[in-house]
């Protein structure tokens, strides 16, 4: 292994003269903004007793404004949209303007691993909290809505009574850990990422030394080969792969993140043994919290530092600076051999099967959720999962229990068998709850998928074509990294004439079995369509690409080359 001596040592560049960025490590403690200020006048984490003893007991207009605002984020609770208010005056409107009485709740999943009985839990806590609400998100967690503040304690008792939590489930704090899906199960997995996920929480989930971090912040483990975690875009990734003398490991990514200023994550070409990974994680966590840009919000995600410093001066200062001990160098993790949404039915390494299904877009109740347990249990299974494509994994059926399942979970709106819309399409939570959006899109994209499979029923795709729709620009969906992304926003036509619509992204993707790399996509000036017609341009663009393509030609590859009249 290298010695940390043996490389030059690396310096953090200064700040420019007279601008202070609001790193504490360089500019001191200080606040520079009024986030700033808020967070270190009260750690997020200890709201927890106001709501319990003050704000539970006095209703909502008892919350005082800087902790519903703010720190509130810290366990996993924000105010909802007011229900009426349409898309065109998200603008203009103010959040107090914007927000209901009511609250929408994260409960936070790390790795996606559930049982049957907390998912009947959850599923009986939206039912009598939460108006039957349940989404299944692309960052593995179950939201609900309705939520009213009178009943939070009493839903923290009960999630917690099954080992589940809200704990920095939003805020400026480590986010949920995705995690594979198929994390100890799969029969071709190369390394189990479980004792890590589990250690990382352990240790540092709802520990004051990471509850006041610049911005959120995004952690991604698999040691599946299908690369099945979306690991580009997340702060911090560790991703399995084998290295030739030390075995199986985890290659390192930092500095992932779309939002309005996308960047894909690099590798820092270090190795990380199963060992080593929770103090890693430690470490470049801890350069976030102490290097991070705190001055200006909008700069003050992990991929800003690392776009200044790049990546040799990061691994540097990690080993330096946090490790005390160099990593070994590393390989690359291979092209994905298979699709990292799991959908359909495999063999895990222990002789049984895991079967991934396929809600629409993560839309699903607390009935439903209850109705699941329910049949999994009937056929054998207590386990489950999230993952990060808005779909479920049922772990370990009996092989001649799979086929019944598959039609029970089809019954309850869940394919393992779905179409190629209804399995690759995702979409945020948009305008029906969230105060940013413009644009609704749960609605939108279902109806659109049962449209697609209708007027597309007379071609083959050779592949799913991903299609991200989003309520605006903020990218929760993953707009950039989808064949077709679609961001919210009002468009204006030929007439003058505004209404709800889309500007469209073409040929965005992560590493996956049809691709090399992970790509953003591209935009076309003026690449606009209103949500009335955008179903008639998925369908003009679809049949064009199936038309023009050369042989084997995916989606995105032929999106990236064509001309922009053939994109139109």
């Amino acid at each position: 292994m290298t010695s940390v001596e043996s490389r030059p040592a690396g310096r953090v560049r200064p700040p420019r003269a007279g601008v202070a960025n609001g790193q504490w490590k360089i500019d001191g403690t200080a606040p520079l903004n009024g986030n700033e200020v808020l967070k270190q006048a009260d750690d997020g984490l200890n709201v927890r007793e106001r709501i319990e003893n003050i704000y539970a007991p006095g209703g909502f207009d008892s919350i005082d404004p800087g902790d519903m605002h703010g720190r509130f984020r810290w366990w996993g609770l924000y105010t909802q949209r007011r229900q009426g208010i349409d898309g065109g005056r998200t603008a203009t409107l103010s959040d107090e303007e914007l927000e209901d009485r009511y609250f929408m709740m994260r409960v936070r999943i790390d790795g996606g691993a559930l049982t049957t009985e907390q998912l009947r839990v959850i599923g009986e806590i939206s039912r009598e909290f939460a108006r039957d609400s349940a989404d299944l998100t692309d960052r593995q967690n179950i939201q609900l809505h309705w939520v009213e503040i009178e009943s939070v304690p009493e839903i923290w008792r009960r999630l917690e009574t099954v080992g589940l939590q809200t704990t920095e489930a939003c805020g400026d704090v480590p986010r949920v850990i995705l995690g594979s899906p198929v994390a100890g199960i799969a029969a071709d997995e190369i390394i189990d990422p479980t004792p890590v996920i589990a250690e990382i929480s352990r240790r540092y989930i709802g520990n004051p030394e990471f509850s006041n971090l610049p911005r959120k912040y995004k952690t991604a483990i698999t040691g599946h080969p299908s690369q099945d975690v979306v690991h580009e875009i997340n702060d911090i990734a560790l991703v399995g792969v084998v290295h030739p003398e030390l075995g199986p490991g985890y290659d390192l990514w930092v500095g992932g993140a779309l939002s309005t200023t996308p960047r894909l994550g690099e590798r820092l070409g270090a190795f990380v043994t199963q060992e080593q990974a929770p103090d890693v994680w430690e470490g470049v966590t801890s350069i976030f919290r102490d290097y991070g840009y705190r001055r200006l919000r909008n700069k003050a995600r992990l991929k800003f530092l690392l776009a200044d410093w790049g990546p040799e001066r990061f691994r540097e200062v990690l080993e330096t600076e946090y490790l005390g001990f160099a990593l070994a160098d590393g390989p690359a993790v291979p092209k994905a051999p298979t699709p990292g949404d799991h959908i359909g039915v495999h063999r895990q390494k222990d002789g049984r099967f895991f079967v991934g299904v396929a809600p629409t877009v993560g839309r699903l109740s607390g009935t439903r959720l209850v109705e699941i347990a329910d049949a999994l249990e009937a056929h054998g299974s207590s386990r489950l999962r999230t993952t990060p494509h808005q779909k479920l994994v049922v772990l370990d059926v009996q092989e001649d229990q799979a086929e019944s399942l598959i039609a029970d979970l089809d019954a309850l709106g869940l394919s393992a068998h779905p179409s190629p819309f209804r399995r690759s399409t995702i979409a945020c939570t948009g305008l029906e709850f969230c105060k940013l959006a413009i644009v609704d899109t749960k609605d939108t994209a279902h109806d659109a998928i049962a449209e697609l499979e209708h007027r597309l029923a007379d071609i083959e795709l050779p592949h799913p074509i991903s299609l991200h729709i989003n309520g605006c620009p903020n990218s929760c969906a993953r707009i950039q990294t989808a064949d077709i992304g679609l961001k919210g926003q009002i468009v204006t036509d030929e007439h003058g004439v505004q209404s709800p619509g889309f500007q469209v992204h073409l040929g965005g993707g992560l590493a996956s079995a049809t691709r090399e790399e992970a790509g953003l996509g591209r935009t076309v000036r003026g690449l606009k369509v209103t949500a009335s017609n955008f179903i008639d341009y998925v369908e003009r663009i679809t049949r064009r690409w199936i038309a023009e393509r050369t042989y084997d030609q995916t989606f995105a590859e032929w999106a990236l080359s064509a001309d922009e009249e053939a994109l139109r």
